[in-house]
């Protein structure tokens, strides 16, 4: 009889003993191989190709042409660290960013900005975490920041800027030397390139124009992440002062930008203006000389201290402007500003010691106080006296049309208007006009790159606001010439004196007679 003692239960355990020897053996082999495993060499740096050279060179010419991209960045780190989340336009240019994180103190809340100005509107109640900004930005609690140049924020903001050019650096350079490669990477998907170079100021124009003698690139250079289209993905460096900076660039999200009123809000179309719109702005002289006034409020942000906010009245038939104006972190006093025939006049009021200014602002008291210490001057001293000056002056100044484009349709107090600008001379004014040709915002653009706003609602003004004007003098009764024979009044008792307020003329008192 056969032996089936060796059936297939019996192969089967001999099989799991025969694997369970090979991964036991193949296991002992994988740790020895651990054990004595060393990373490949990494690719040392090295000069940069004629072909890496070029597109470094036209990176910033890509980033242009792309004309927006969302950004991420990161400043500083740890406890330090500040988050900045939003979009960079650099056709306009212009940059729309929520900034956050654990290190953002004052600068926490919303920022927009140009290479010339910033405006930011602070939120110290944001939470730490940074997001995407609101498409349409907040209408209100806008105002201008003054940085300290190279650090923190405003170090951020040129090196946002400075990665986008119309023009392509002068790749000479990096052939010498300037650059260097020196890693590839994968951002998204897609291969890069880390290359090692300077971030220098766009090329200059002109025939005189030269490159640059080379920098040899070194360790604390900036990275740049450059894709096999010469396209910016990232960017490390750090700022002037040695903070560590790191750009992300999202080429997708790529929404258009509308700036703030104080950078000039909305782009548009310019256009040259159509025969309706020439004739009522024509005619805006006359129409508002029809008005009896008008309710006046003001924005006007002139500087880092004079972030001002104003309300008041404006006549233009008496030809006075009254408010009272605010700076927007300045307690305890408001400004008195009253325009007239005379010029201008200024008073500092208080109004409490821990009072903020309101938006929206208050008005001036009426009556005017007459013991405020009113100081004067005939012509404007800054750009708010201009604005004002300027918006009395459309009532009794007809407006040339020819020179004035139409920037663009927009609505304002729920109304369609056309904003119209006219350059004269130094001064860009921007006239938005309803339907029925009434002025309903009067904007100036300052010496600081912003837009100082007056809106106007028509309406009567308050009596008080522009003075009684006196009764014209009486003219003088006629004197008779005097001849050789003059007439001989009869001597007698004086006539008596007309009743006071009749134009009778008083007699001189009779003379003694004589001889």
């Amino acid at each position: 009889m056969p032996d089936t003692t060796e059936g297939p239960p019996a192969r089967r355990r001999t099989t799991l003993v025969a694997l369970g020897v090979i991964a036991a053996g193949s296991a002992a082999a994988l740790v020895a191989g651990l054990l004595s495993w060393a990373p490949a060499p990494a690719e040392p740096a090295r000069a940069l190709t004629d072909g890496e050279a070029g597109r470094l060179a036209a990176t910033r010419v890509t980033t242009y042409r792309d004309v927006r991209a969302g950004v991420r960045v990161a400043v500083g780190t740890g406890a330090g660290r500040t988050d900045l989340v939003g979009w960079v336009d650099w056709s306009r240019p212009l940059a729309y960013l929520d900034v956050g994180g654990p290190g953002a103190g004052q600068d926490r809340g919303l920022v927009q900005a140009t290479p010339s100005a910033v405006v930011a509107r602070p939120d110290p109640a944001a939470v730490l975490a940074s997001a995407r900004p609101p498409l349409v930005p907040p209408t209100d609690h806008w105002r201008r920041r003054d940085l300290p140049a190279g650090r923190g924020l405003a170090g951020v903001l040129d090196v946002l800027f400075t990665l986008g050019a119309d023009r392509a650096d002068p790749a000479e350079p990096l052939r010498r030397g300037a650059g260097r490669w020196v890693d590839r990477d994968v951002l998204g998907g897609d291969p890069v390139d880390v290359l090692q170079a300077r971030l220098s100021p766009p090329a200059p124009v002109g025939p005189a124009a030269s490159p640059a003698a080379p920098q040899v690139a070194g360790d604390r250079d900036p990275r740049w992440w450059v894709d096999r289209d010469a396209r910016l993905r990232r960017w490390a460096g750090r700022l002037p002062d040695g903070t560590p900076v790191t750009v992300e660039l999202d080429r997708v999200d790529r929404p258009t930008l509308r700036p703030v009123d104080a950078l000039g809000g909305r782009p548009g179309l310019p256009r040259a203006l159509t025969d309706s719109e020439s004739a009522r702005l024509g005619r805006l002289a006359d129409r508002l000389r029809a008005c009896a006034g008008a309710i006046v409020t003001v924005a006007a942000p002139l500087g880092s201290a004079a972030n001002l906010r104003g309300a008041g009245w404006l006549s233009w038939s008496g030809e006075v402007a009254y408010l009272s104006v605010s700076e927007l972190d300045t307690l305890g006093r408001r400004t008195l500003l009253r325009r007239d025939r005379a010029g201008f006049a200024r008073a500092d009021v208080p109004v409490g010691p821990d009072l903020r200014a309101p938006e929206p602002p208050l008005g001036p008291p009426l009556p005017a106080p007459a013991e405020a210490g009113w100081r004067t001057a005939g012509r404007p001293t800054d750009d708010l006296d201009l604005l004002i000056d300027t918006a009395l002056l459309t009532g009794t100044t007809a407006v040339r049309p020819g020179a004035a484009v139409r920037v663009r349709g927009d609505r304002l107090a729920g109304q369609p208007v056309d904003v119209i600008e006219l350059r004269h001379q130094s001064l860009r004014l921007r006239y938005w006009l309803d339907r029925s040709g009434l002025l309903r915002r009067l904007e100036l653009r300052t010496q600081g790159g912003l837009w100082a706003q007056l809106d106007l609602t028509p309406g009567p003004v308050p009596a008080g606001v522009v003075p009684p004007r006196p009764d014209p003098p009486r003219p003088a009764p006629p004197i008779p010439p005097a001849g050789p024979n003059p007439p001989i009044l009869p001597a007698g008792p004086n006539p008596p004196t007309p009743p006071a307020g009749t134009d009778a003329p008083v007699r001189p008192p009779a003379q003694p007679a004589t001889g």
